[in-house]
């Protein structure tokens, strides 16, 4: 018996070759009817007899291509009548826009044997992609995701690739960024003046004999500009550093291939299935001795490493057969460039030469940057092949969420969706804001939505706070480590109250002071402080988040014994902060984690003044990882609902007094923490918890922390596919500010 059957299917569905896997799937059951994209995802008639649709159903989620995802079909019988055969209609952009948009992919194995192969028309054509792989969020103008609304727009296709996109058989069939030399993006190579000095594979070549000699060349990407110089060349690595104005702050490296990657550092078999993933982000790996600058990663243990990821990317490693710096090109704290012109004026002083080319981005992507912690990913930036990132929400108002003042993203709750944006950036400059208001605009373009609310932090001073009240008078102001709970109450889809242990840098608190050691009982609907770190003054606020010193001598202080954390300063700057520290004059109180670690660090000499965000917090974490700790700790009571430090900071300064080597004290300072919170944990039971916050980047405490959990028989979360700072921060305010919505 025949039927005809109507299919909405959500999910990941545009960009990744479903439409051409549903015709072949329908084809080969002998299916009647058509797939189209729609605002909301994909739509499938099917007729045939019921046997055939029944297993076109099954196999439709059982055998995707790889980075198409369903998250919900709908199916319902309906009298339309089907055409002769099974076709791919055209999409249909009108209706309610809730498609998951698609990150951009990185290249597959078939496009990649194609530009290694001289009888391939494609051979060396750096833009070469399918439906498996090639730019998707980065070119985007609207939704669906068909040509006509991506930056492909202005490049009409020749007669071999259009006969491609529209063979149902070929895996170009509706790749929306489809070109070849023919009709294609071209390569350009400048000099710092933007002068045209070669084009097309000539371009290649002198940008790899440029970057063999030392020189610094600025390479457009998918989603912006890489900043790329010759990773063994110290010389070369140390004039970028100057020229970025970044002191100390790790440096990416790509290598050539997997087999480079190995000899780079220590690999595991899950840290190379996301080097060679479809994200290709960096991921941070224990380094080998080898003969990369010394520049790269200073006092660091670990290296970011990736693999190339774009047909240029594996063109140009290939060409130059070493390892290269591969850093966001911008200055420190701005934007990613993403178009050359304004790349000329932006990366001026930095860059000799400039590789672009002529196809434009429509969104900055940075890299993704992750770690493998508990043999799962630990993301510490989404960006290129993770975000934009969706998740499935209860039917609810439209909300826009401004998200933090550091590691920015924003958020989109519409209907039964919510969308987080790639990496921003940290505000603070005129670059980033206008880049912060543009991503929450489009996203809003995009999904063709109206704010029914406006989501921001509480914090009063922060710009994304100022953003928000510019657009409503009555934002809702989220506290900030709410938030970081909520966003990891999302991903695991916990709905009921959870104890949330959130321990990053810096929250503002309701109560004025900067909160940062938390623990909260906490749901949607609000939190209750059940426990904080006891509190410690900050002489000079913000300047003590520069300062780790600074964080010493209030900690001490607050301890009675300023005189151990002296010894950072001259005599007479010690004098004029222990008294502004007794008058309480610019000497805010916080309970911050990560101040904490500020503070040991400063004591135990390894970092005074830090030269970017969390130097001294690694410093301590690889100081400790150094060490073959015995489990031993300091005393670090809970005391009502304080957890005092006090005796943990005596311990401290005892064992460095006394000759205990820096390593044993930071493994020792480390498992004081976790004895901490399992006090805590054990004080609050039959709460599942939540481990979230800036300062569990550190993988030692993560893994210890989760695995001393486990041990004491508790249930434990942690971030998986949104960071564990601030770059979940708008996923959890949108959360938090549907709530106040629905009451």
């Amino acid at each position: 018996m025949n039927l005809v059957k109507k299919l909405e299917v959500t999910g990941v569905v545009q960009g990744v070759g479903f439409r051409p896997f549903v015709y072949r799937l329908a084809s080969e059951r002998g299916l009647h009817g058509w797939v189209a994209n729609t605002a909301k995802g994909a739509e499938i008639l099917a007729c045939g007899n019921e046997e055939a649709i029944a297993d076109f159903e099954r196999v439709l989620c059982r055998e995707l291509p790889p980075p198409a995802r369903v998250d919900h079909i709908a199916g319902t019988r309906t009298d339309d009548a089907p055409p002769p055969g099974f076709f791919i209609r055209e999409s249909s952009p009108g209706g309610e826009r809730v498609a998951t948009i698609t990150p951009d992919l990185a290249t597959c194995p078939k496009c990649l044997r194609e530009i290694r192969d001289p009888g391939n028309r494609r051979h060396r054509y750096p833009f070469t992609n399918c439906t498996a792989c090639g730019p998707r969020y980065s070119i985007m103008t609207g939704l669906p995701y068909d040509r006509p609304r991506t930056t492909m727009v202005g490049f009409q296709q020749c007669p071999h690739c259009r006969a491609e996109y529209e063979d149902p058989g070929d895996r170009r069939f509706h790749a929306q960024p489809n070109a070849c030399p023919v009709c294609g993006p071209q390569l350009v190579w400048w000099d710092h003046n933007g002068r045209e000095l070669a084009h097309a594979e000539d371009a290649l070549s002198a940008a790899a004999e440029a970057l063999r000699l030392g020189a610094i060349v600025a390479v457009k990407g998918v989603g912006g500009f890489h900043l790329m110089v010759d990773a063994a060349n110290d010389s070369a690595v140390r004039t970028l550093r100057a020229r970025k104005h970044r002191e100390e702050k790790p440096l990416a490296v790509m290598a050539v291939n997997l087999d480079g990657a190995y000899a780079l550092a220590d690999i595991s078999r899950e840290e190379a299935r996301w080097l060679t993933s479809a994200v290709a982000p960096i991921v941070l790996l224990r380094k080998k001795t080898s003969g990369l600058s010394p520049a790269i990663a200073p006092h660091n243990p670990r290296i970011g490493l990736l693999l190339p990821y774009t047909p240029l990317h594996h063109l140009l490693m290939a060409d130059v057969n070493r390892p290269l710096v591969a850093t966001s090109g911008n200055l420190s704290d701005e934007p990613l460039c993403i178009d050359e012109r304004e790349a000329l004026t932006r990366l001026a002083g930095i860059a000799d030469f400039f590789l672009v080319h002529n196809r434009p981005i429509a969104h900055p992507v940075d890299d993704s940057v992750m770690q493998i912690v508990l043999g799962r990913p630990l993301i510490l930036r989404a960006g290129r092949g993770w975000a934009p990132l969706g998740f499935t929400l209860p039917e609810g108002p439209t909300v826009f969420a401004f998200g933090p003042q550091m590691k920015g993203t924003v958020a989109l709750a519409y209907r039964n969706r919510l969308v987080i944006s790639p990496h921003i950036g940290d505000l603070g400059n005129m670059e980033t804001a206008t880049a912060h208001g543009r991503a929450l605009a489009m996203l809003g373009k995009l999904h063709d939505v109206e704010p029914e609310g406006i989501a921001c932090d509480l914090h009063p001073g922060y710009d994304t706070t100022r953003m928000a009240e510019q657009q409503t008078s009555r934002p809702f102001r989220i506290q900030h480590h709410h938030a970081h709970v909520l966003s990891v109450m999302l991903e695991h889809h916990l709905t009921q109250p959870v104890l949330g242990v959130v321990w990053d840098g810096t929250g503002y608190g309701p109560d004025g002071t900067i909160w940062g050691g938390e623990f909260l009982i906490a749901d949607a609907g609000g939190y209750r402080r059940a426990a904080h770190l006891r509190p410690f003054p900050l002489p000079g606020g913000d300047a003590a988040v520069r300062e780790p010193r600074r964080a010493a001598l209030g900690l001490c202080a607050a301890a009675g014994i300023p005189e151990h954390a002296l010894p950072a300063f001259s005599t007479r700057e010690g004098e004029v902060l222990v008294q502004a520290i007794a008058r309480g004059v610019h000497a805010v109180m916080t309970t911050s984690a990560g101040r904490l670690f500020d503070a040991v660090a400063s004591l135990l000499g390894l970092v005074h003044t830090s030269r970017h965000e969390g130097q001294a917090a690694m410093r301590l974490q690889a100081e400790a990882e150094a060490c073959d700790h015995d489990g031993s700790s300091y005393p670090f009571p809970l005391r009502g609902n304080l957890l005092d430090w006090q005796l943990l900071l005596e311990g401290v300064i005892h064992d460095h007094k006394h000759g205990i080597t820096v390593p044993v004290i930071a493994a020792r300072f480390h498992q004081s923490l976790i004895q901490g919170i399992l006090a805590v944990v054990a004080a609050n039971p039959d709460l599942p918890v939540v481990v979230t916050g800036g300062c569990f980047q550190n993988s030692w405490l993560l893994q210890h922390t989760v695995e001393a959990l486990r041990a004491s028989g508790r249930e434990v979360y942690w971030p998986e596919k949104l960071p564990p700072n601030d770059g979940a921060i708008a996923a959890g305010q949108a959360i938090a500010a549907r709530a106040s919505l629905g009451t």
